[in-house]
This record gives C-alpha cells, structure tokens and sequence, in this order.
C-alpha cells in the first residue's frame, strides 16, 4: 500500500521544484502550526500511555504510534523553522514510570489508551486531507499527503487490533423506516 504512495509521491515531487521559492499563505501556516500543535500533544499522550500499559500489543502500538508522529512532528518542525513560522512552546515530556506504580485513579486502561490513539489518529487524517485541498504550494500538499499515507498504514493495524480485542467502537446501526429487520 505505501508503495502506490511512494511512487505517486515520487512523480509529484517532480513536478513541484518551483513552489518552494513562494511563501506560504496564512491558511497553510495555520493549518500547518495546528497540526504541529496536535500531533506533538498525540505524541505526548502515546508516551504517557507507555508508563500506563504492560500488555505487549498495546505496548507495540504505542511504540509504531511514537515512531510515525515523532517522524511528522520532527519533519513538520524542520518545515515550519526553515519557513520562519515560530513554533509553539509545548509542554515538556514526562519521565519514563514503571506502569505497575500507576494510581488506579490515574491509569487509563488498554482499552481508553487505543481508543484515545484511534481518535488522534482520525482527527489528524482529517487534518491532512484539509492542508492538501487548501494548500496552494505543491509541497506542502505532498507532505501533508504523505503524512496521510503514514497514518492510513499505522490505522491499518490498529483498527485489527481494536476489533480482536472487542475495543473497537461503533455507533447504532440504523434502520430506515420501513425496511425488514434481519
């Protein structure tokens, strides 16, 4: 599946030498700060939930979820500082805990901390395909088009997982007016 991506990525980067000599229109820098903002608070929530978790599923997740936002929130950042886009300050990252000491108050179960994760992920998908149909510059639709494909392929194992394990929510199904119950 990455490997359409890659090529039509690859095809695209030919095509676009030219759009970095313009400067971004305000809607990019925006979009872009905001996904910036969000992705490096999915990456702190994925670090805090390795301090929360013992099951090596979930562990596993959460480590392939820390490695592809780390990725975006590190390419993003390169972008936005080479831009002159000022970034924001974020909070500093919490130690390493052991997950045994964790407060039952406190601790998420596996079940919060993949759903939690689902919904990041959801929300930033969204936010990829917005920065691609507003962005005028050819560069910053391809990476935001790349940072989609990452996501799509990290949902495409969670999703699995959620359903194995019954964490997987749906809304009602819905039944028009008129048609048979089976």
């Amino acid at each position: 599946m990455s490997n359409i991506f890659e090529a039509l990525i690859n095809t695209i980067k030919t095509a676009m030498d030219e759009d970095t000599q313009t400067r971004l229109h305000t809607g990019e820098v925006t979009l872009c700060w905001l996904y910036y903002t969000s992705m490096s608070e999915a990456l702190g929530y994925e670090e805090d939930a390795l301090n929360m978790s013992t099951d090596g599923e979930v562990l596993e997740m959460l480590n392939d979820a820390i490695k592809t936002c780390g990725s975006q929130v590190k390419r993003l950042e390169q972008f936005l500082m080479r831009e002159g886009v000022p970034l924001p300050a974020m909070p500093a990252r919490k130690p390493k805990s052991d997950p045994e000491e964790a407060p039952l108050g406190v601790k998420l179960t596996e079940n919060e901390i993949a759903n939690g994760v689902s919904a990041k992920v959801a929300y930033m998908n969204i936010q990829c395909a917005t920065v691609q149909s507003q962005s005028i510059r050819n560069d910053v639709a391809l990476m935001f088009m790349e940072f989609q494909a990452e996501l799509l392929t990290f949902g495409a194992t969670l999703k699995p997982l959620m359903k194995k394990r019954g964490w997987l929510r749906i809304p009602p199904y819905y039944y028009p007016p008129g048609v048979p119950e089976s």
